[in-house]
């Protein structure tokens, strides 16, 4: 059955579930013409043009890419100063300690008793509700550290990298590390 004479474009019928026909080159589409611009997806060097985190936040100069350096590095350092400040603050407010004795293997083959600690908070507290309050802090600017990451920029990759790492030498060199020596993924 030849098709050629009819209208193919469904968007007209009613209750049609079809998206509009797009008319306009590829061009256009990809923000080759029509003033928009197309979002870069490998990482460059650059300092013209990038916006971050909103439409209205716009690097077009040396000096402003090194304020948005800056100020990325500092957001990743407080997220991992509150990582670190949350894990002590759940500490301090501990409350319904038990401890749990369990048999391992100890290295000569005998059987050693090891005690966990397991430790609970009260759900209606100051310390939950202070604790509930910093992890959406601790969620949202994560979410902004991924989507400076996201811009492929590469100074302001390595501003944020660079200020996880900074921000994990300052606060996580108390931090106790518990190995589990069941963990066979080291």
């Amino acid at each position: 059955m030849d098709h050629t004479n009819h209208d193919h474009d469904h968007s007209k019928m009613a209750g049609s579930m079809a998206p509009p026909m797009v008319t306009g080159s590829h061009e256009d589409h990809l923000g080759g013409g029509g003033g928009g611009h197309m979002m870069k997806m490998t990482f460059y060097f650059g300092y013209t043009n990038v916006e971050l985190l909103f439409a209205s936040l716009v690097i077009n100069t040396p000096g402003e890419m090194v304020a948005a350096c800056f100020g990325c590095f500092l957001l990743a350092v407080l997220y991992e100063g509150l990582k670190i400040g949350r894990e002590f603050l759940l500490r301090r407010n501990q409350v319904n300690v038990r401890y749990n004795s369990m048999p391992v293997p100890g290295a000569d083959g005998t059987m050693v008793m090891e005690t966990h600690k397991t430790v609970g908070q009260r759900m209606l507290s100051m310390a939950h509700l202070l604790q509930t309050v910093l992890h959406i802090i601790q969620v949202v600017v994560s979410y902004f550290l991924m989507l400076v990451f996201m811009t492929y920029n590469a100074y302001l990759c390595i501003a944020v990298a660079a200020g996880a790492g900074v921000g994990y030498f300052l606060f996580s060199w108390k931090k106790a590390v518990v190995v589990d020596i069941t963990e066979h993924c080291h």
